[in-house]
């Protein structure tokens, strides 16, 4: 996709290779999401659990767009510690006020790279007796082995260093209206 004129004004400078999803796009395919977790959960108490801090923007949106009484609450999880690759033990950072037993909850996740912190995630999750438990990714990298929570996935993501719409690289670019390769 072209990128927009006003593009390197808002990476402060940084150029980025292109833009991977534009603001419409992403929109489009938000609001096509909500109306499946809309159909797929017709009653009984919904919460989306939002991961901290990528996911904030695209919940935010997620939210406005399913139609039913739902409740949003974050989790803040570190496996990484010193290191740049995940350890896969999760530590719990900010854990959730809601209480989960019998409650539908989405996990909501920006990018699902190689799945193992989320894995672990899912498990100390179910031994609080959710009624059902899944899970909402805006993207995607399909290196994770198939988990079966995985239900809702806005895009297949590239083999790519992405940032925008919540992703960052060094805390920055979040803000960012679409997803970009920052290459």
């Amino acid at each position: 996709m072209s990128i927009p004129p006003d593009a390197l004004r808002r990476t402060g400078g940084v150029a980025i290779k292109r833009i991977v999803f534009d603001e419409g796009t992403i929109a489009h395919r938000v609001r096509e999401m909500g109306r499946e977790i809309t159909a797929a959960y017709p009653d009984g108490d919904l919460l989306l659990l939002g991961l901290l801090k990528g996911s904030f923007v695209f919940m935010g949106d997620l939210a406005r767009a399913i139609e039913r009484p739902l409740q949003v609450d974050f989790i803040v999880v570190s496996s990484y510690g010193k290191d740049t690759t995940s350890s896969g033990n999760v530590r719990l950072l900010y854990d959730p006020a809601t209480d989960l037993a019998g409650k539908h909850v989405i996990v909501v996740e920006d990018i699902i790279d190689t799945g193992r912190t989320l894995q672990r995630l899912l498990s100390l999750l179910s031994a609080r007796q959710p009624a059902s438990l899944a899970v909402c990714a805006l993207l995607h990298k399909k290196l994770a082995p198939p988990l079966p929570e995985v239900r809702f996935v806005g895009f297949e993501c590239p083999p790519a260093f992405i940032v925008g719409y919540g992703l960052d690289h060094a805390e920055n670019y979040r803000h960012l209206p679409f997803i970009a390769d920052l290459g």
